[in-house]
């Protein structure tokens, strides 16, 4: 039987790479994009400034504490997804298999596109030059016989980067590799292997069952598997979206649970809208809290039946905030948010279902169109206003709303 051949391709810093190419001052630069408040998180990090140890996700003050002289600039979504759906019409160019895992990242399946296209390699070499033609970007990519190699071997050689794993070469490549190479291991679980004496993929390979079991437990044999790299998962192509969700960083953290609540029910509003404006109704709520020292902490709830009623939704939230909350009593939190998954169709609601209240869903749909109209703050909920009559400061998960700062 034929291998199969699949490519993980991964834009090398693609925020911040995009920056640079829209303005050739930043080229060279120590680059940050993110907020540039203490409270901001690195959204992406140049390479020049990464020689510093600052990367992704780094608090904004850690990460200008390792470099003050760096430059930030604010993120800007709208552009980075206009170039990515460049990046994307490549990747469509030589097969539909295509398995979109964010803006900058996806796995390919070309076995079938060799015939026409070349083999891999060739394939893998045009898709780079080709994104680098029409972007200005570069990608790094992994040749393997499924997508977890493929994964592991886009990494190994960055930036720009093509590294090819051959089938007779997947123990050659994999085992000298450190266990954190292992995608979905984790930090800190990789850090407990590590510290119980398997350091590398190699030795997670080659480990008895009664070392990984304490480790792993029922999981033991698929990691090793996996650190043998044997992945028989597809391709998945025509990725979907698997969830909506809104959320909040605060500019204060918030104490007082009177003020989360508020800050919740406007967050399952927002998120209820999105889920509205696509058709769909979710079966499931997720709450996410993250204390002021970056702990952060998930609660799920499903729903029966499926819903897009706003209060419905921030109804089950706040309920997940409360047990929470009787959990770990006087936590300040830095972030909020309020997901919904497991999508179903809308289609025709029958609105004198008990599910789906006729009051509620008239209003849902009156706010929908005023806000649709008018912009999504023009009105808000009375259960989002603070009760002492306050608004709280919010931040975007990458930072404030102030100008760039240039250095």
């Amino acid at each position: 039987m034929a291998h199969r051949a699949i490519l993980h391709v991964d834009m090398d810093a693609f925020y911040a790479s995009v920056e640079q190419r829209d303005d050739p001052r930043l080229v060279g630069q120590p680059l940050i994009v993110g907020g540039t408040s203490g409270r901001g998180v690195v959204a992406a990090a140049s390479y020049e400034v990464r020689r510093y140890g600052v990367r992704s996700a780094m608090p904004m003050r850690r990460a200008l504490e390792l470099c003050p002289h760096a430059v930030c600039v604010k993120p800007r979504m709208a552009r980075y997804k206009e170039v990515s759906r460049q990046v994307f019409d490549v990747f469509h160019e030589f097969t539909p298999l295509v398995q979109g895992l964010s803006l900058d990242e996806a796995f390919l399946d070309v076995t079938a596109s060799q015939r026409l296209k070349g083999d891999a390699v060739s394939i893998a070499r045009e898709i780079k030059r080709r994104i680098h033609e029409r972007t200005g970007c570069t990608a790094s990519v992994g040749v393997a016989p499924n997508k977890l190699v493929a994964k592991i071997a886009s990494d190994l050689d960055k930036p720009d980067g093509l590294t090819i794993v051959t089938p007779e070469r997947i123990h050659a490549v994999l085992d000298p590799l450190p266990v954190k190479r292992l995608p979905g291991l984790g930090r800190k679980k990789g850090e407990q292997v590590a510290a119980a004496g398997i350091a590398t993929l190699g030795e997670l390979r080659r480990a008895p069952d009664s070392r990984l079991w304490p480790l792993f437990g029922r999981d033991g044999a698929r990691m090793r598997e996996r650190a043998a790299g044997i992945d028989e998962r597809p391709v998945e192509a025509d990725w979907e979206e698997k969830s909506i969700s809104a959320e909040e960083t605060f500019r204060e953290d918030i104490a007082d649970p009177a003020a989360m609540k508020a800050e919740l029910a406007r967050l399952a509003d927002k998120a209820s809208g999105r889920l509205r404006g696509k058709q769909l109704v979710a079966a499931c709520v997720t709450v996410k809290i993250r204390r002021h020292d970056f702990t952060t902490s998930t609660r799920q709830r499903r729903m029966a039946p499926a819903t897009h009623d706003s209060r419905t939704i921030a109804r089950l939230a706040q309920g997940l905030l409360e047990a929470w909350l009787a959990e770990h009593p006087g936590a300040r939190l830095r972030l909020l948010g309020v997901g919904v998954s497991e999508f179903a169709p809308a289609e025709q609601l029958d609105l004198f279902d008990a599910a789906q209240p006729v009051e509620a869903t008239r209003l849902d749909a009156a706010l929908d169109a005023i806000r649709g109209k008018f912009g999504g703050t023009a009105l808000q909920r009375a259960s989002s206003l603070r009760k002492d009559g306050a608004t709280a400061e919010r931040l975007s998960e990458f930072g404030d709303d102030r100008p760039p700062r240039r250095s």
